[in-house]
């Protein structure tokens, strides 16, 4: 009886609990049909997430927050913290104002940052954690590009660069009287940077800023770039990162420096960590000073194909050790942990970024946050935990909080917004290239995906080459899908993520094999039957916008391409951009191996472009430079294809305006609508 009573009670438990999932499926579908799909506009909803700092104590975490304001048509970033036991984040920073970089004083009373003060350069400023106004610590008329704490909090070490002749007071007087500017003056080999144009010959060296008396003190100097600065425990020296080479323009050689901070020579007594012939970078000290953790790429054959592996180096120079060898993949931003027992870094491995450790005397790697996401920054208070900014397919960055080996979620920027809508699903894929070789990436679905249709498909190359898509949230892939379109997203050759082998596979060779690894992918996802062969478009910015510029030369396939920030004929880049020691390496000189270049150019074959093609571009962009989207639109208005050149003001290779995005979208979307949908725009719907 006994039994048959707990059998009852246990089927009425059952009949309970399916009535009320029942409720609860009714529930959730009701509240799935309230859900609407993705817009344009959404991009300036959803607030960026970044650089988490744990307080020493280990009860806060301060972050950035960045938003897109449409009508002042400018991006603004604050400053909050939130307490890492739960609760509400506070605002730290003015609602006006832009400030970036926040750091906790040693003691935690503090919390420093960078902001521009009317009128002026980036500056350090400091906010007592309870409450109070901001005050500024530095006043220097050529900005704080970075800077950091020293370990008791009683000083500071910043970037600055060379001031201007033209920044002391009676050069401002002078200029103001000017009518014309003066003309630039070149003697640098590297003459050319993004955001910032011409280079003259000012370098970027370090000063160590006493807190309190504010007296500031240069501790490096020369025909040199110094970055990257590290104290060391005991407050006695700072590591750092520098090409020192006779003539630094011309290769890729950085090595890790250390320079006493008493030093009065202004650096010219240095100590040399690394001398490995590869750059060298991102140092970190062991809790007890004796060991410096770095990242290095030994390669120097392959540049900027290398795998950055993870290194350690004796603080004292000479000893150099590659932890991460055998592991063939790259990592970023080593630390020690507080204890020193590991040391701490991001992984980038087969579309994952983890959070990943390894024993300073090397050993197995361990994911200490792993698995379907992306780990892009991460820092560890005195006393711990871990906080790290975290993203997946459905969730745009946030703070997590590791503190018991399970990534707890703390802030909550986006969720009123991600509670309105209906995102696409996001599957992970691996297809075969026809070569054979296994090819990783994600297709994005439309939210109301049907599997017995076949839907318009968009082939989104990524940029870099070097880089990979992750299982992060990626907005214009959710935009496409939430317009009905399914979204191809590989890592063709050429990607991070699987190895120095497969990343420099495309050396020599863009638009080949990695050619094939995208179409591949367009191949793969109409095998799923998700894709209308019938209905493909294109896309992509920088490299993908070259590897596009490939695609439409040499298959007619794709009803519609837009190609942003692209090169089409590359001898037309050598000397105008910013890549001359990448061209030069991998390609050679121009006017002593003209056939290689003008064999890679797709602009060569021009004349096969079947593809309705929209171009679009920054003016002031250093990185790839407007002409090479001229000269395409040019070629292809004069063999009368379809085609359409939108340049945008003032813009480098990743637009800064929000108007300006806004814009870019609209055309794309009316663009891919109008030739892979053949949905003409009506009046209204024009960009």
């Amino acid at each position: 009886m006994k039994g048959q009573f707990s059998r009852l009670a246990t089927c009425v438990g059952i009949l309970t609990i399916a009535l009320a999932a029942g409720s609860v499926d009714a529930n959730a579908e009701e509240a799935e049909a309230t859900l609407r799909p993705l817009t344009i506009d959404d991009s300036f909803k959803i607030h960026d997430v970044g650089d988490p700092q744990v307080s020493p104590d280990g009860k806060w975490v301060a972050y950035t927050v960045t938003t897109q304001d449409l009508e002042e048509d400018e991006s603004k970033t604050r400053i909050w913290m939130a307490p890492t036991a739960g609760g509400e984040p506070v605002l730290m920073t003015a609602k006006d104002k832009s400030a970036s970089r926040p750091r906790w004083s040693p003691d935690g009373r503090y919390l420093a940052f960078l902001a521009a003060p009317e009128d002026g350069e980036d500056q350090v400023w400091t906010l007592f954690r309870e409450g109070g106004d901001s005050l500024a610590l530095t006043e220097s008329v050529q900005g704080v590009s970075s800077y950091e704490w020293s370990p008791n909090g009683k000083r500071m070490v910043l970037v600055l660069q060379d001031p201007k002749p033209e920044d002391s007071e009676k050069a401002k007087e002078e200029k103001d009287k000017e009518k014309t500017p003066k003309p630039w003056v070149i003697t640098r080999r590297q003459f050319k940077q993004d955001y910032v144009g011409y280079l003259d010959s000012r370098r970027t060296h370090l000063f160590v800023l006493d807190v309190e008396t504010k007296k500031m003190t240069q501790i490096t100097s020369g025909d040199f770039d110094d970055s990257g600065p590290r104290w060391s425990p005991d407050g006695t020296r700072i590591a750092f990162t520098s090409n020192r080479t006779e003539d630094p323009d011309s290769n890729y050689n950085t090595d890790i420096w250390v320079v006493g901070v008493e030093n009065s020579d202004k650096g010219q007594t240095l100590l040399q960590i690394t001398t490995n012939p590869g750059p060298d970078s991102s140092p970190a000290w062991s809790p007890d000073g004796e060991h410096i953790a770095h990242v290095s790429a030994t390669d120097i054959e392959v540049i900027l194909y290398a795998t950055n592996h993870l290194a350690v180096s004796s603080a004292r120079g000479g000893d150099f050790e590659v932890l991460t060898r055998e592991l063939d993949r790259m990592v970023f931003t080593p630390r020690f942990s507080v204890d020193g027992r590991w040391i701490l870094f991001a992984l980038e491995d087969s579309g994952e970024l983890s959070l990943a450790r390894v024993a300073p005397g090397g050993g197995a790697v361990e994911r200490a946050i792993g698995g379907p996401r992306s780990v892009a920054a991460f820092s560890e208070g005195a006393r711990g935990p871990i906080a790290a900014l975290i993203s997946e397919p459905h969730l745009p960055p946030e703070v997590f909080i590791i503190d018991d080996g399970t990534p707890r979620r703390l802030t909550h920027t986006n969720d009123a917004l991600l509670k309105e809508l209906r995102l696409g699903e996001v599957e992970n894929v691996q297809f075969d290239s026809p070569d054979g070789t296994q090819i990783e990436g994600f297709i994005v679905k439309p939210p109301t995906f049907d599997p017995k249709v076949r839907y318009p498909t968009i082939l989104r190359i990524h940029g870099g080459p070097q880089s990979q898509y992750d299982f992060a949230f990626h907005f214009e892939a959710q935009l496409l899908a939430a317009n009905g379109y399914v979204v191809v997203m590989p890592n063709p050759r050429g990607s991070t993520g699987y190895g120095q082998d497969f990343c420099h596979a495309i050396w020599q060779d863009w638009g080949g094999i990695d050619l094939e690894d995208v179409l591949a992918s367009v191949d793969d996802a109409i095998a799923r039957g998700y894709a209308d062969p019938d209905r493909l478009g294109v896309g992509g910015w920088s490299y993908g916008g070259m590897l596009t510029n490939h695609v439409i030369t040499k298959t007619d396939r794709f009803k519609g391409a837009y190609t942003g920030a692209s090169a089409t004929l590359y001898v037309a880049n050598y000397g105008h951009d910013q890549y001359q020691r990448w061209w030069e390496s991998e390609l050679g000189l121009p006017w002593r191996n003209r056939e290689l270049w003008e064999k890679l150019s797709p602009f060569n074959r021009v004349e096969d472009v079947v593809t309705p093609t929209l171009i679009v571009g920054g003016e002031q962009d250093w990185n790839v430079p407007i002409i090479n989207s001229e000269q395409l639109y040019m070629a292809l208005k004069r063999l009368g294809k379809t085609t359409e050149l939108v340049v945008y003001p003032g813009e480098g290779h990743v637009f800064a305006t929000p108007s300006y995005n806004k814009d870019l979208y609209e055309r794309f979307l009316a663009w891919f609508g109008k030739f892979v949908k053949g949905v003409e725009a009506s009046a209204t719907d024009e960009p």
